[in-house]
């Protein structure tokens, strides 16, 4: 029997609900099906900044769901299948290097290399240098993660973005353009993203809704985060402690990043943070 959909508004057209006897909230998306993560979403689409949970906290909440819901068995797997075709990549792991510096090994590092430019910005933010505690990685998903971790905020430096709230979305488009660049498969592409993805969409929708002055600086650096991460090189398997006394124009230019310009975004990510009307 063919249903009549003469009356049916066009968008509201195709739906087909499915039925079930399940007495609790079940679909095709183990996304959907993780509580927690459905609060979060919502909670992190929706809220407005402020000082009682802060961004960080935010991702902090993020991860411990995602660790729940990752097929680690299968990561593994995608990871070797890489290796054969990605030389890059099996190279990267081969070395295995994790960083175990401190601050004040940066000290000497004159103004404008990478290592002063770094060494400024922690400490005057009173930056922690390692966003996870460091261990030793047992899995090729520990180490991705904790290098990942430990490169992030050199990623800031390469691409030209601020250490602010607005700034963080440079890094964040470079990741996501850069493993879809130079990962080929798709399938471990979207495994390596999915917390960027979700990282990032919490700014897209709170910067529209609550922050729409600072729009156009988002935009701007999710535009140039793409631009470098399709362009450059795989720079985020980069040894960054060989860059540390290398002015930054030149550091870019050996590490193959491309199309990277400083922006200020420091007044809107203020305004972002909630720290200025």
């Amino acid at each position: 029997m063919t249903m009549d959909t003469s009356d049916t508004p066009y968008l509201a057209r195709g739906v087909q609900l499915l039925g079930t006897d399940s007495s609790i909230l079940v679909s095709s998306s183990k996304y959907l099906n993780e509580p927690r993560l459905r609060d979060w979403v919502a909670k992190i689409a929706l809220k407005k900044n402020g000082a009682d949970y802060p961004p960080a906290a935010e991702m902090y909440e993020l991860i411990q769901i995602l660790q729940d819901l990752r097929d680690f068995g299968r990561i593994e797997e995608l990871f070797r299948e890489e290796r054969r075709v990605n030389p890059a990549l099996d190279q990267w792991f081969n070395e295995w290097f994790c960083s175990d510096y401190t601050i004040d090994d940066l000290r000497d590092c004159a103004p404008g290399t990478v290592g002063g430019i770094y060494y400024q910005a922690a400490t005057e933010g009173n930056y922690e240098l390692q966003i996870v505690p460091n261990f030793q990685p047992q899995t090729q998903w520990q180490y991705y993660s904790l290098r990942a971790g430990q490169t992030h905020d050199y990623e800031h430096i390469l691409t030209g973005g601020g250490f602010n709230y607005i700034g963080e979305l440079l890094p964040y488009w470079f990741r996501l353009a850069t493993i879809d660049q130079h990962i080929q498969n798709k399938e471990l592409a979207g495994e390596m993203n999915v917390m960027g993805i979700l990282g990032t969409t919490r700014y897209l929708l709170r910067t529209v809704l609550h922050y729409p002055e600072t729009w156009g600086a988002a935009l701007k650096c999710i535009e140039q985060g793409i631009a470098i991460g399709r362009n450059s090189e795989p720079f985020w398997m980069a040894k960054m402690e060989d860059y540390w006394h290398t002015p930054l124009d030149e550091a870019r230019r050996k590490l193959g990043v491309h199309g990277a310009l400083d922006l200020d975004t420091e007044a809107e990510g203020r305004i972002w943070g909630g720290l200025r009307a």
